[in-house]
């Protein structure tokens, strides 16, 4: 049998079915968080008569609704084939991913830039060396489905989800940091661009502004903005014109000012720093709160000057949530070019939506911002070579990823 066989085949097996059982949980997740439910507990039951569902026969991914033929066990209710579509998707995608990053060579046309150097050496690197970061980007790609299934239908984007994705890589980065380096010719090589000590001191000072800011919150301090906001919008409206929308953001600017203060005085601090690069775990925290807090902020400044320009919610907080999460995943450079590319798509859905809805007769379907901000960031990921060529066009002052040497 070929090598790759030996090499890859039962670690692909593994990765099939976790992808699987990550798509039962996003089917949870898809039916749970709009209608507030928790998406533990009650166990799995059916929405009918609410027979709890036993996994190894009827919670089984992908394999249980074959099992079932469609229907549940105790009522006869058909169940919807979308449970099963999501988690055969979900497999497929978290498969299709570890192909790429480890079984295609990096000369490969097209697909072998989207892992590069770091993810593909062909005789040194393997699953177990890039476990922590493989899971962050997984995780962000179930995350960004499911947000976009959520925020397509309700116009929100549920904050549990986009937390999630950024606690993942919080941690996934400084374990990655702990574990010897991937690419055997090249020890500073990293996923994302890292951070010396100043960048460091002020990612690490705007993530203390931004805990100080969620405290104030919790403890009444600060009050969350667009708090009447249901006494101006009728429950059922999706899109409402709620009359005090300035007046929010000097809300949102409070909250924003632990953070920007954190991030001064880490600048200050950088300055007194050493000139010798910090330690690796170091560059790694770096570089995820770094991206976490460019992917948000840039949302957020456009949602506040938007707003006082035009005195109308501009962009929702759930797509800066989100925009933060692909940061602290991907890094500090590519939240830019997704933001720049988002509203491509959304051109593009608002051709395609209006052309569908004159053929067919039917209203114009809207879309909220969160969609395209979740296309954009699979195209960036997609085509990985391009947007580094750009990157070195239009932003050579940015970092490229590595470690500071």
């Amino acid at each position: 049998m070929p090598l790759w066989v030996y090499q890859h085949l039962p670690t692909m097996v593994f990765i099939f079915a976790f992808g699987a059982c990550v798509g039962s949980f996003i089917n949870v997740v898809i039916y749970r968080l709009p209608t507030g439910m928790s998406v533990t507990t009650p166990p799995s039951r059916c929405p009918t008569c609410g027979a709890r569902l036993k996994f190894f026969t009827e919670n089984l991914p992908i394999l249980g609704w074959f099992l079932l033929r469609g229907k549940c066990r105790y009522c006869g209710v058909p169940i919807s084939s979308q449970y099963m579509v999501v988690e055969v998707f979900m497999a497929l995608l978290f498969l299709g991913l570890y192909i790429v990053f480890f079984m295609v060579p990096p000369d490969w046309v097209f697909l072998g830039a989207i892992g590069g150097e770091w993810w593909y050496d062909r005789f040194f690197n393997n699953f177990f060396r890039t476990w922590p970061v493989f899971i962050a980007v997984s995780f962000l790609l179930a995350g960004l489905f499911a947000m976009t299934m959520i925020d397509a239908k309700t116009f929100t984007i549920p904050i549990e989800i986009p937390l999630f994705v950024t606690i993942t890589a919080f941690i996934a980065y400084p374990l990655q940091a702990l574990l010897p380096p991937v690419v055997r010719n090249d020890p500073l090589a990293w996923p994302i661009p890292a951070t010396d000590w100043m960048w460091f001191l002020i990612a690490l000072g705007g993530m203390v502004g931004v805990v100080i800011g969620v405290l104030l919150l919790r403890f009444g301090t600060l009050r969350y903005s667009f708090h009447d906001y249901h006494e101006f919008v009728e429950e059922d409206q999706v899109l409402g014109d709620y009359p005090h929308a300035r007046r929010e953001m000097g809300v949102e600017l409070l909250f924003l000012t632990p953070c920007l203060l954190g991030m001064l005085g880490g600048y200050f601090l950088g300055m007194m720093a050493p000139a010798e690069a910090p330690p690796v775990i170091v560059q790694a925290l770096g570089g995820t709160f770094l991206g976490y807090l460019v992917g948000g902020g840039l949302v957020w400044a456009v949602r506040i000057l938007g707003t006082f320009a035009f005195g109308r919610e501009a962009m929702g907080l759930g797509d800066v949530h989100l925009l933060a999460a692909v940061g602290a995943v991907l890094g500090c450079v590519d939240p830019i070019w997704i933001f720049f590319l988002a509203p491509f798509f959304g051109i593009l859905w608002a051709i395609g939506s209006s052309g569908m809805a004159s053929i067919f007769k039917t209203a114009r379907r809207e879309l909220p911002y969160g969609p395209h901000l979740a296309l954009a960031t699979v195209a960036v990921i997609i085509c990985r070579e391009w947007f580094d060529w750009l990157h070195g066009l239009y932003l050579p002052f940015l970092p490229t990823p590595g470690l500071v040497g």
